[in-house]
């Protein structure tokens, strides 16, 4: 017999995990799917670059191009490998989108991997896929696999039949 109490702590038992499956979402993120050794192009107003640390610097209307995929920030910091050509990491910040033909993902900032082939995009993330959209603090995507984790309060909108 379900007694009064056992009924409310199954009910507690059957709720815990949703709280938990608020917290993080995986994506399908197939339109950025991308061959991560293809050359990254970088445009912007200005340039700084610091050869003591392996850096430069982009500031304005910065726009990154590698293959199918887009970049465009206020700012993006470049570190370059120990042999000084290689371009290991890229730091973007100031209002970032990363964008393909079909998906698109706002932050404030992202750091781009070259070698994993995975873009961290932290605060106020909004990832947007034809009419659908999802929000959270911080999206994890690997470019390689054309995969995504959205994480830290998850909040969605699917429209069917909307991609």
């Amino acid at each position: 017999m379900l007694t009064p109490i056992r009924a409310f702590a199954l009910a507690c038992a059957l709720a815990a995990p949703l709280g938990a499956a608020a917290q993080q979402a995986t994506v399908a993120f197939g339109g950025l799917k991308q061959d991560t050794s293809l050359p990254v192009e970088v445009q912007a107003d200005t340039l700084a670059v610091n050869q003591a640390d392996g850096t430069a610097v982009f500031t304005g209307n910065v726009l990154v191009g590698q293959g199918d995929m887009r970049l465009t920030a206020g700012s993006v910091r470049v570190e370059y490998g120990a042999n000084g050509t290689a371009i290991e990491r890229l730091h973007a910040t100031g209002g970032v989108t990363l964008a393909s033909a079909t998906d698109a993902a706002e932050a404030r900032e992202a750091i781009y991997t070259i070698a994993s082939g995975k873009v961290e995009m932290q605060g106020d993330v909004l990832l947007t896929q034809g009419k659908s959209a999802i929000s959270g603090q911080k999206l994890v995507i690997d470019l390689k696999a054309g995969t995504g984790v959205m994480e830290g309060r998850v909040s969605t909108v699917f429209v069917p039949g909307g991609n």
